[in-house]
């Protein structure tokens, strides 16, 4: 556990940095006033918390000044700390790998998201995370739209010694994602998992795309694809809540990923998409490496934002 909290509180450096760099004394252990309350309010709106999990933060805290004069720094982190805990009740998704019965269907899980949220490269990861757990997997190159993306799944799986099924640039993308279920299933492999385009034409072609896929993983197993995940770009901070609503009324996701957040002072924001969407969080992104993908913890998440060990 401790190892998994260092990576949480490295991969938030920076955004633990943009709120301890100014709120240094309000975290230490002298009283804090109304200056350094200013100060903390500015850190966590650069961080990206949002207007209402902020002034929930600070309502608390200032309740806790008005009975306790005397209230310091580290017991005003304590206190915002357990509002976050609170704003984030529900949120962590936790992916069922216990082994599958014999003859059992793959369990899809369907990555949706826009170029450049890092989409594919969590694809592998996150293969490669299941395998290290004992899991057998399948990749599916199924953003044909982007001839890139087929082929930098492909050196993932090279790279991270993982099966995966493609076609050449262009093909059909619903076609790949058929035959990847087929060898899937003839392998008896645990997991699919498809990663889908993030950009065509027009954002009505894309979402069409998707229900393409959709429709042709159901034609094998009605059920499938069991996951639908959007991988979110954390350095785009709260613009990333809009996305997320147009893919939600679309595709109807089953949660998030969000990804770059080791490179963003801005790591409140899935704070508010969780606020606003109720979508639980599996993975972040915590570093380029196949293991800076970790499941989302909400007390490792809390405790890395206030500098809390």
């Amino acid at each position: 556990m401790f190892g998994l909290f260092k990576k949480f509180k490295d991969g938030f450096a920076k955004t633990v940095s943009a709120i301890a760099g100014k709120t240094a004394a309000i975290f230490g252990q002298k009283p804090i006033d109304a200056s350094s309350l200013e100060t903390l309010e500015e850190a966590l709106y650069g961080a990206d918390f949002g207007v209402e999990t902020t002034e929930d933060i600070l309502a608390e805290i200032k309740v806790a000044y008005k009975k306790d004069k005397a209230l310091r720094g580290q017991d005003a982190a304590n206190i915002g700390a357990t509002v976050l805990k609170r704003v984030l009740a529900g949120a962590e998704g936790v992916l069922d790998t216990s082994a599958r019965p014999a003859g059992a269907n793959p369990i899809v899980i369907a990555m949706i998201g826009v170029n450049g949220s890092g989409k594919t490269t969590t694809s592998a990861k996150l293969a490669w995370k299941l395998k290290q757990e004992g899991r057998s997997v399948i990749l599916a190159a199924c953003d044909t739209f982007r001839a890139a993306a087929v082929e930098q799944l492909k050196a993932w799986a090279v790279k991270l010694e993982l099966e995966v099924v493609a076609s050449h640039s262009g093909a059909d993308a619903a076609a790949v994602a058929f035959d990847a279920w087929q060898a899937a299933k003839s392998r008896g492999r645990d997991f699919l998992i498809v990663d889908t385009a993030g950009r065509l034409h027009t954002k009505g072609n894309l979402m069409e795309e998707l229900a393409k896929i959709g429709r042709v993983l159901q034609k094998n197993d009605p059920s499938a694809p069991q996951h639908r995940w959007l991988v979110v770009d954390g350095s785009i901070g709260s613009n990333s809540i809009e996305q997320a609503r147009v893919f939600h009324r679309s595709f109807g996701l089953t949660g998030l990923v969000v990804t770059k957040l080791d490179g963003t002072s801005r790591g409140g924001a899935l704070v508010g998409i969780y606020r606003q969407l109720k979508l639980p969080i599996y993975f972040l992104g915590l570093g380029e490496q196949a293991e800076d993908l970790q499941p989302f913890s909400v007390d490792n998440y809390v405790k890395a934002v206030f500098g809390l060990e």
